[in-house]
């Protein structure tokens, strides 16, 4: 268990807008997954996967794990749960065999067309707007964060 001890860190007013920090961060993607769900039956990151499948590419899924910015493991959870449900088909690439494509059934197309923005391109929108370094930064001190509340190794799913 993470020690409490605060006396040699940041005072206790730094620490709550830290938290009250994360906690927004962590309702807007509840409310906005949430939202996603009840209007078009999907989470927000089998949203994501299918508005990045949308800008007409057809990539491979370490493209799409790029593309969305989450773990190649977790978009590979993802993908999988779409192709279940029919909107997302997988095929063999023209001209190399090896390659898996990825892309959205007709169904999921319509249905891409009346879903809300996806949430998490707030977050990397966000980030678009900081410099380099701030964005190294943030990540740095997010990794620290995370190592010290003994989370790492925790891949979202």
């Amino acid at each position: 268990m993470p020690s409490t001890n605060l006396s040699r860190t940041a005072p206790m007013g730094d620490v709550k807008d830290v938290l009250d920090s994360l906690r927004q961060i962590f309702r807007s993607q509840r409310v906005a997954s949430r939202a996603a769900e009840k209007q078009v039956g999907l989470s927000a990151a089998q949203l994501l996967v299918l508005q990045r499948l949308a800008s007409g590419a057809s990539p491979s899924l370490n493209e799409l794990a790029e593309q969305t910015q989450t773990h190649q493991s977790s978009t590979s959870v993802v993908v999988s749960k779409l192709v279940s449900r029919g909107f997302v088909a997988r095929h063999r690439a023209k001209g190399d065999a090896r390659r898996l494509e990825l892309t959205l059934t007709p169904r999921a197309k319509s249905m891409v067309r009346k879903a809300p923005h996806a949430a998490q391109d707030r977050l990397i929108g966000a980030l678009g707007t900081m410099s380099k370094a701030e964005v190294k930064q943030l990540g740095t001190l997010l990794k620290k964060f995370i190592a010290a509340a003994g989370l790492e190794g925790q891949q979202e799913a």
